[in-house]
């Protein structure tokens, strides 16, 4: 299964919940989570990676700056991952 894959199963999911999942660009910040999912006032970043596949040391170095300023990074690298991101978004 390809990460494509799982960041298309995830945009759809969040849309389905009333959401938008924008994809994440950042021009200068390298290593900047894939999406940006939005529900209700709640904000969540998702790292999609391949089956298998783990964050790169700068994505994990970006999440833990994103988490000090209150913003979540959640990785998934599996469909069945995309609950706890609906969960998170759910949560608040």
């Amino acid at each position: 299964m390809r990460e494509t894959t799982i960041e298309k199963a995830l945009t759809q999911a969040v849309h389905m919940a009333g959401g938008l999942c924008l994809k994440f660009v950042s021009p200068g910040w390298a290593g900047a989570p894939d999406r940006l999912c939005l529900l209700a006032g709640t904000a969540v970043f998702v790292e999609v990676k391949a089956p298998g596949k783990h964050p790169r040391p700068i994505q994990t170095h970006r999440h833990h700056q994103l988490a000090a300023q209150g913003f979540p990074t959640i990785v998934i690298d599996h469909p069945d991952q995309i609950r706890e991101v609906l969960h998170a978004l759910h949560a608040a």
